[in-house]
């Protein structure tokens, strides 16, 4: 397991993730990923959507349950 530490793009706070990989592991698949411009979800399969997101934009799900809140509240008005 490791601690993976992103700054939100929606956002702009800090924060980590628990993520099922070693941080050897991830740093062979990252770089795997960012050299053959791979599709995040073929190179790291094992991961939740969730988490790939996070390691994409440094999201959360609960980030994401609130944007999709505000819109939702906006939709409605």
């Amino acid at each position: 397991m490791m601690e993976l530490f992103k700054v939100s793009r929606l956002t702009g706070k800090p924060h980590t993730m628990t993520l099922p990989l070693t941080e050897r592991v991830y740093g062979i698949l990252h770089k795997q990923w960012k050299a053959e411009n791979l599709m995040i979800q073929d190179v790291f399969y094992m991961l939740t959507p969730e988490q790939r997101e996070f390691i994409l934009t440094g999201t959360t799900p609960e980030e994401w349950a609130s944007m999709f809140e505000e819109d939702e509240a906006n939709e409605n008005k």
